[in-house]
Formats: structure tokens, sequence, C-alpha cells
């Protein structure tokens, strides 16, 4: 064998493992599981849950490396929906006790 191939052949080995590490081994989307837990638990009626789980998404997409900011707007117009459910739903409990 020639000089060349002992050169060539650990760098092709090298991509070779990459490649193959970045098919096999999957990066889980954080900030995407967050917001499906956040929408059960709005459709379950968990309001409070799921403002806990839609802040936690936020603050994952703000730490990504790429940012998704159709998935941060997302976020935000839902953060801004339930919690005008859940003052709306305290105040709707109140009058209702008087």
């Amino acid at each position: 064998m020639s000089f060349n191939y002992y050169i060539f052949l650990p760098i092709v080995l090298l991509l070779l493992f990459f490649l193959l590490r970045s098919f096999y081994i999957r990066k889980k989307n954080v900030p995407g599981e967050l917001f499906a837990e956040a929408l059960r638990n709005e459709n379950s009626g968990q309001y409070e849950q799921a403002v806990v789980n839609y802040t936690n998404a936020l603050n994952e997409v703000k730490k990504a490396r790429f940012r998704d900011s159709d998935l941060k707007n997302k976020i935000l117009e839902k953060l801004k929906v339930l919690n005008t459910a859940i003052e709306y739903q305290k105040n709707f409990q109140y009058t209702e006790n008087r």
C-alpha cells in the first residue's frame, strides 16, 4: 500500500463514523415535545400546567442554536390566550361566589 492510503483511511473512517452517527442518533426536538404536551394539557382543561409547559418550550426555543421563529410566535400567542382564559375563569368564579 502506498502512503496515501494510510493518510486517507482514517479520514474516511471518521467521515463514515459521523455519517452513521447522524443517521442513528437523532436529536430530540425538546421544544416541540413540550409544545405538544402543553397542547394536551390545554385541551384537557389544565390551563395552569399548559402555561408552565409553554413557558418551558419558549425557554428551550430561546436556547436553541437555530431558533424557530414560527414556533416562538405560536407559543407567545398561546400564552396570551391562556393567560386571558385563566383570568376570565378566575373572574367568573369570583362573581359566581358573590
